[in-house]
């Protein structure tokens, strides 16, 4: 299977991306997969616990503040021992960059799963878009102010919408049910509502030139820093939850 990646370009600073993304009880509020989390005290790496679609679960993570190519990292490892969890155990990492007009904000993660190989065909893309979403609706809360409660309301109301005008056409004729179904699939949300489609879902190649390339114009002296596709070092200081 292959591991999970997600980007977004959030115009805001690093240092407020930062605090809404280490901030246990801030971070619960964005992102949709999660329903708790919450740090034990006096844990060094930090521990936490998890509440993942309902389901329990423990983790551990550490953050990198200060690099010296002005980004920034945090890396984790989870699991879960219940068997009503999707997930049984996994590792992650998130990772800030700073830009011009505002910070590139990415994950990559991969986990073992909990209902078997054959489930996660239909898990692991689930949580690829509810990944993507939940950054999208952390877009809108920093960049417009859009509290994640109000946009995942907003989000709701847009696809009963889209039921409601489904279900309509369908009511006339199978045809028309079609044709409004496909329509309504069609037409973007609105740019208030979060949307999975806004975010990037595989890593960017690298830029590095192959030998026997040709020469090209000479590179900046500060290279943007290019997005990882492997877990950080970082998670070689953490042991397992």
């Amino acid at each position: 299977m292959r591991r999970l990646y997600v980007e977004a370009r959030i115009h805001t600073d690093l240092d407020t991306l930062w605090r809404h993304t280490q901030d246990p009880a801030t971070h619960a509020r964005w992102d949709g997969r999660f329903g708790r989390i919450e740090y034990q005290p006096g844990t060094d790496p930090q521990r936490f616990t998890y509440a993942l679609f309902g389901v329990g679960g423990v983790g551990v993570t550490v953050g990198e503040r200060h690099k010296a190519d002005g980004t920034r990292t945090s890396a984790l490892r989870f699991s879960s021992a219940n068997p009503l969890s999707p997930i049984r155990r996994g590792a992650g990492h998130w990772r800030y960059v700073p830009e011009r007009t505002g910070v590139r904000f990415l994950t990559g993660y991969d986990y073992e799963p909990g209902w078997g190989k054959a489930a996660d065909l239909l898990v692991r893309p689930f949580m690829g878009w509810l990944t993507a979403w939940s950054f999208d609706r952390l877009r809108l809360w920093l960049e417009r102010g859009i509290p994640p409660e109000r946009s995942r309301n907003q989000a709701l109301a847009e696809l009963l919408a889209r039921a409601v005008l489904t279900t309509v056409g369908s009511a006339h004729s199978l045809l028309a049910g079609l044709a409004v179904a496909g329509l309504v699939l069609l037409i973007p949300p609105l740019t208030t509502t979060p949307a999975a489609r806004r975010c990037l879902r595989s890593a960017p190649k690298s830029s590095t030139p192959k030998a026997g390339d040709k020469a090209s114009a000479p590179r900046s002296t500060n290279p943007k820093p290019s997005a990882p596709d492997h877990i950080p070092t970082t998670l070689d200081l953490l042991e397992q939850p």
